[in-house]
């Protein structure tokens, strides 16, 4: 069975640095599989945060997580400084869907690929709400 390679990091349009931690690896000598998707998470709230949007403790709107999904093409371990791409794939009128590529600082091929949607819902409703448009211009740089 073949696959679609995975996207370079050309194709992402902002990254954020994060170190991979002692207890990220597993006892195959290599970070499990469950903490890439902590890193798409953090990836996406720090860019959403130093882009001024998620506001974490008083913010309206808050993003819920309701999907997410990664590809594996190469191991990471520590200690390695690692780089997430980010890009917009799909803008919508309450939901975001980021694509993410998790790439050992300074290389061009990810280590692994993944999506990660967000839908954005009021703080004390619970509910999907429209995007406010100030999140829409920034969120569109990415796309």
């Amino acid at each position: 069975m073949s696959r679609e390679p995975l996207r370079p990091r050309g194709a992402y349009r902002a990254f954020v640095s994060t170190p991979t931690r002692w207890h990220d690896n597993d006892v195959y000598g290599h970070v499990n599989n469950v903490v890439y998707y902590a890193f798409f998470d953090t990836a996406v709230n720090a860019w959403l945060v130093e882009t001024g949007l998620l506001d974490i403790e008083n913010g309206d709107p808050i993003g819920v997580v309701v999907e997410t999904g990664c590809r594996y093409a190469a191991s990471v371990h520590f200690p390695q400084k690692l780089e997430v791409g980010l890009t917009v794939a799909r803008l919508g009128t309450s939901s975001v869907t980021y694509h993410l590529g998790l790439f050992v600082e300074g290389e061009d091929e990810p280590a692994a690929e993944g999506h990660f949607t967000h839908v954005y819902v009021g703080r004390e409703s619970r509910r999907p709400v429209s995007l406010p448009e100030n999140w829409r211009e920034v969120l569109s740089r990415l796309a």
